[in-house]
């Protein structure tokens, strides 16, 4: 929205008493699967996002000493049905693996996943959840569908 004149102080608080074109404009969407679901080959859905104690790629927040040391790593979520299915427990390595790349790092076994669900914080490059990511485009939005996508999950070789 454009000031009224070149002097205008702005404004403090907007849409006090109506908002410019109602309260919003809704459209109606088709549901879109996402574009790799879990086979055989590729059992879990795979999905990233964020901790509390970091943000964005971590470039800031793993700098802080306070905040890297209550989570210095990433670490695999896993629902502890999945878990004894891989014969895996708690900080186990894991190796997770997509179409397009595989890494290896600790498991986490928590109910905050659901079955054939594992969760993969983005901010630690050294288990780099985007190697594993689809970058397959949303039709609509053309952003990368970096939420889903199909992996297998076994035992690692790391340090258990």
């Amino acid at each position: 929205m454009a000031l009224p004149t070149q002097d205008h102080p702005g404004t403090k608080i907007l849409h006090t008493d109506k908002f410019t074109r109602g309260k919003g404009k809704f459209h109606p969407i088709r549901f879109l699967p996402p574009e790799e679901l879990p086979d055989e080959q590729y059992p879990f859905v795979f999905t990233t996002g964020r901790l509390l104690e970091h943000w964005h790629t971590g470039s800031m927040t793993r700098r802080c000493v306070v905040l890297d040391e209550r989570v210095p790593h990433g670490a695999l979520e896993l629902h502890p049905s999945d878990a004894r299915k891989l014969g895996v427990g708690p900080g186990d390595t894991v190796r997770v693996a997509s179409r397009r790349g595989e890494i290896e790092l600790p498991a986490n076994v928590t109910r905050r996943t659901a079955p054939g669900t594992v969760f993969l914080a983005f901010h630690f490059h050294e288990h780099a959840a985007n190697l594993l990511t689809i970058a397959a485009l949303d039709p609509i939005a053309k952003i990368p569908e970096y939420k889903a996508c199909a992996v297998r999950v076994s035992k690692g070789n790391g340090p258990s």
